[in-house]
């Protein structure tokens, strides 16, 4: 059975501006041969400028979020096929701060993953629960819950992933042990199979959580991790090409 390929992907957040499309051009100059599929995702006023900046690299492009409506009077959001018109081939759904924030629930996730696919996008759908969630020992089955809801069935034969963030563990400096993290992806990994069948097992599941290069490499080992979504590190090359190359 074909093992899922590496997916390494940096979450830019509400941070860059057009100058650090420079950062961009510095990963893709970076990259030297590694194995792994690199993807950035800046915000949606930079994915057509980066995608222009990127041309004829390896790096892909990515939004940070999607609606489930291809149209509408939906002020401030944005629409699959417009992150796909702008450049973009995969798109962040369910993070936790979306999750927290803006309260998303695992059905809408699951109906924007439908929008994404829909459009021709790769969604990388994010799963992973709270502190409180994990001291009471309901980290298994939160996270299997938000699995489920969230990936819509329409995903069968379409390329898409799943990430783990534990939410306590992002942008706070902490992670979650190795063995925290292959008990989670070992879950996750069974509702993809359960879900998709032999095509669940090449489904790749990133780490997010505090990937750092000095981490990187422990992490990126671990059973059941196929590659990992990246927050602050992701935003200068040499931190997140320090990632990429730890693999």
């Amino acid at each position: 059975m074909t093992a899922p390929t590496p997916l390494i992907a940096g979450n830019w957040k509400m941070n860059g501006l057009a100058a650090a499309l420079a950062e961009a051009r510095a990963i893709a100059d970076g990259l030297g041969g590694t194995t792994a599929r690199v993807a950035l995702c800046p915000p949606a006023v930079l994915v057509h400028r980066m995608s222009e900046a990127l041309a004829g690299t390896p790096v892909l492009v990515g939004g940070q979020d999607a609606h489930t409506e291809t149209s509408g009077a939906f002020t401030g959001d944005t629409a699959a096929e417009m992150l796909a018109d702008a450049g973009a081939s995969l798109v962040i759904l369910g993070h936790s701060e979306r999750r927290a924030t803006y309260r998303e629930a695992d059905d809408l996730v699951a109906a924007k993953a439908r929008a994404a696919i829909n459009a021709g996008l790769e969604p990388i759908i994010c799963v992973g629960e709270t502190l409180d969630e994990r001291e009471s020992g309901r980290a298994i089955e939160v996270v299997v819950s938000q699995t489920r809801g969230s990936l819509p069935r329409e995903l069968a034969g379409k390329a898409f992933a799943v990430a783990y963030e534990p939410v306590w563990a992002i942008g706070t400096g902490k992670t979650a042990t190795v063995a925290d993290i292959e008990e989670v992806h070992g879950a996750i990994r069974a509702v993809l199979t359960t879900t998709f069948g032999d095509a669940g097992a090449t489904v790749p599941i990133l780490y997010g959580g505090s990937v750092k290069p000095a981490n990187a490499a422990e992490i990126l080992h671990a059973a059941e991790v196929g590659g990992a979504l990246v927050g602050g590190a992701s935003l200068t090359a040499k931190d997140f090409l320090g990632i990429i190359h730890a693999l």
